[in-house]
């Protein structure tokens, strides 16, 4: 196992966090304005104030204030289930059986909504340019399941995905495309702000993003007709009627006016934020050069990701000897070589946190049974993780070599440095 006493220094005195909030005061004076204004609920300039400020920063013309990205997210899946499908039956969502094409590489929050309107997800495996959807393997898809309308695509780690290729593939199969730009807020890609591209989009503010509310997200579009659908969804479907009349099915999802005084107070720091997270990035690029590890990729041409974390890939013939099971990991530590769960471990010996690359939501349980596609083809869906194909896909190999590190803005250059010789280390 690896031995502490290459390192010559104490553990972190503060934990040094993956990406935690980073707060400026301004937040404070908008919070203790909505509550000394007595507008507490889910109405308030503060929500006023905030949809108008984020939809002039993306460059939309409707943003609309909701509890949380997975809300945008399922209200998006609603959207374009009705706009494809109709109105739904009571009991049915409006997705209900049919198939939606989806980033494999993601958290779940991306793909959960698809199964809360009844839609059956089918995974579309990683390019290694932006580790996002592989629009080779999208048109694959397209080709397997020609009845396909609907299309999921999320910005892993705040990188663009190649949305020109992506958006071309879905034109030409007459389909729809939803954004989850939870993560690249403030990102770039050929110079338009990422929560733009799809006919649906989404953004979040939970606490670890770049600039947060501590919770919250928004739903982004230029169209008025779905802005006040969902902004009418949002709060239980109610009726213009002097009692309360319900026609459609509706849900708890606005913004609260104290969320949305501290988004308020953090949307004019983004830009501050995503120069401190690139900076990180850089710093880690250049520091750990001479380990035989890369760093996550953009394409430097086209895109300005929000660099909101910076992660790791290690070289095949650097790997030891590392398993994984559905909750525990176990490695053999070898001379020249490491692998994400000893650096992770390490770094959590040291008071610093770090994650795993998201495993592939075709592996998690749940999903097992569903498709998922590569450029090369169909992996169909089984009860088996470990069927052939599973494991030969980008995103599984990502999975297995790579790792997030501390990427907190408020990281010190000093503790940065300790990181990279922790990391170091790993490889003696």
């Amino acid at each position: 196992m690896f031995n502490p006493e290459k390192i010559n220094f104490e553990k972190f005195e503060n934990k040094v966090w993956l990406s935690s909030p980073t707060m400026h005061g301004d937040e404070l004076q908008y919070m203790t304005e909505a509550y000394e204004t007595n507008w507490m609920s889910t109405v308030g300039k503060n929500i006023t104030e905030v949809e108008c400020q984020i939809a002039e920063k993306v460059g939309c013309k409707y943003a609309i204030g909701l509890s949380a990205g997975t809300a945008s997210l399922h209200l998006a899946m609603r959207l374009a289930g009705e706009h494809l499908y109709g109105m739904p039956k009571l009991g049915k969502g409006s997705l209900y059986k049919k198939k939606v094409l989806t980033s494999d590489l993601t958290f779940c929050a991306t793909i959960n909504p698809i199964v809360y309107e009844g839609g059956i997800p089918v995974f579309i495996d990683s390019e290694r340019d932006t580790w996002n959807m592989d629009p080779e393997a999208l048109e694959k898809a397209f080709e397997i399941y020609p009845d396909a309308k609907l299309v999921v695509v999320a910005n892993l780690y705040g990188t663009p995905a190649k949305m020109d290729e992506i958006r071309a593939v879905v034109k030409k199969h007459n389909a729809l495309l939803v954004e989850d730009a939870a993560e690249s807020l403030g990102g770039t890609y050929k110079g338009v702000q990422t929560g733009t591209f799809g006919d649906y989009n989404c953004i979040s503010f939970n606490g670890n993003k770049i600039i947060t509310g501590s919770s919250g997200g928004m739903f982004l579009t230029d169209s008025l007709d779905d802005a006040n659908k969902v902004r009418k969804w949002s709060t239980q479907a109610r009726e213009n009627s002097p009692w309360y009349q319900h026609e459609e099915i509706g849900y708890n999802y606005r913004m609260s006016n104290v969320i949305a005084g501290v988004v308020r107070g953090q949307i004019p720091y983004l830009e501050e934020h995503i120069a401190q997270k690139k900076a990180i990035y850089e710093r880690y690029k250049e520091g750990l050069k001479g380990l035989p590890v890369t760093m996550n990729p953009y394409d430097e041409d086209n895109s300005d990701p929000n660099f909101w974390l910076s992660c790791i890939l290690i070289d095949k013939d650097a790997m030891c000897r590392q398993i994984r099971g559905e909750h525990h990991a176990l490695y053999v530590s070898e001379h020249g070589k490491s692998c994400p769960t000893e650096i992770l471990e390490t770094l959590a010996k040291y008071n610093a946190e770090g994650r795993p690359i998201w495993k592939p939501l075709s592996l998690q349980p749940i999903f097992r049974s569903c498709d998922a596609i590569t450029k090369e083809g169909s992996i169909r869906g089984c009860t088996d993780a470990y069927i052939p194909g599973r494991k030969e896909s980008v995103g599984y190999d990502l999975f297995s070599r790579g790792l997030c590190l501390p990427s907190d803005n408020k990281m010190t250059i000093e503790e940065q440095d300790k990181v990279m010789e922790i990391v170091r280390a790993c490889f003696e």
